[in-house]
């Protein structure tokens, strides 16, 4: 197992904007990421709030990233693929309690 300090962001954008994505983290550093497809459910009153037209079909990426370079790729993201951009991307991240199967978690075990 690992002993560095990971997070996990989730970002979600309209379909097809996952390059964009991964374009705007590897800019800050991230390696690679994880694209699910998915749909959204947003309201009317939520369209209403934001000034923007939700497309329900969305893409969903999972980065994991080391904590040192978290806030820069979040804000990468923020920039890249933001709300006020055609992706209409919010970003989030959660704490990773383990991680096993990552170069970096093989060289530290040998």
């Amino acid at each position: 197992m690992n002993e560095k300090d990971y997070k996990i962001i989730f970002c979600i954008v309209n379909a097809g904007f996952s390059d964009e994505v991964m374009d705007a983290a590897r800019s800050a550093g991230a390696t690679g990421g994880t694209v699910i497809r998915g749909r959204g459910t947003a309201n009317r009153e939520a369209e209403d709030f934001f000034h923007i037209q939700f497309q329900p079909d969305k893409e969903i990426i999972m980065i994991l990233v080391p904590e040192e370079i978290r806030e820069a790729v979040l804000h990468a993201l923020y920039r890249g693929v933001g709300l006020d951009t055609p992706g209409q991307g919010i970003a989030f991240c959660l704490p990773v309690d383990e991680v096993v199967g990552l170069p970096d978690a093989e060289k530290k075990q040998d």
